[in-house]
């Protein structure tokens, strides 16, 4: 696997608070039923220019404008207050949400997981996660300690996206 690169009072986001948004696709069981899920982690190298606790803030708002609260279990994107839309095509998952587009080569498995699904599961930490830099291959026992962090999760956007393609 590796990582890639991406309403309070209407206060702008601001942007370069963010720092680098990467975001990395692997596919595993879904504890509800048993069957592949494809999940997509979105998170912050904290290498923002105010540093990491105002990327932390950052993302948050942006999950707030959005209509991702953290913390509040597995929300359906199709309901937030903005649009949010995965597109799966050619071997690469392109997210859009508000201020931030990102397109992601995914692999072959999480592919199929996701158009099996017609969804993938959408995660959006405000933690910051510098090991999980971009181009850089992330061993899968480092990604399950991150994911599974409590106060990883505890500071986490869960939602279902619906999967989009090109074909008809």
């Amino acid at each position: 696997m590796t990582p890639q690169t991406a309403e309070t009072a209407q206060t702008p986001v601001e942007q370069s608070h963010l720092g680098t948004i990467s975001v990395i696709a692997w596919s595993g069981e879904n504890i509800d039923d048993g069957r592949d899920m494809a999940f997509l982690l979105a998170y912050s190298l904290g290498d923002g220019t105010a540093g990491p606790e105002a990327g932390e803030r950052a993302v948050r708002l942006l999950l707030e404008q959005t209509g991702l609260p953290v913390g509040a279990g597995i929300t359906d994107a199709s309901k937030s207050k903005e649009p949010i839309s995965l597109l799966v095509e050619s071997g690469s998952a392109s997210l859009t949400m508000p201020s931030l587009r990102v397109q992601s080569l995914v692999p072959e498995e999480w592919i199929a997981a996701a158009l099996r699904r017609k969804q993938v599961h959408f995660i959006f930490t405000t933690r910051p996660w510098p090991e999980g830099r971009p181009g850089v291959p992330v061993e899968a026992e480092a990604l399950k300690a991150f994911v599974a962090d409590e106060d990883v999760l505890a500071a986490s956007a869960h939602c279902v996206i619906p999967v989009t393609t090109l074909r008809k």
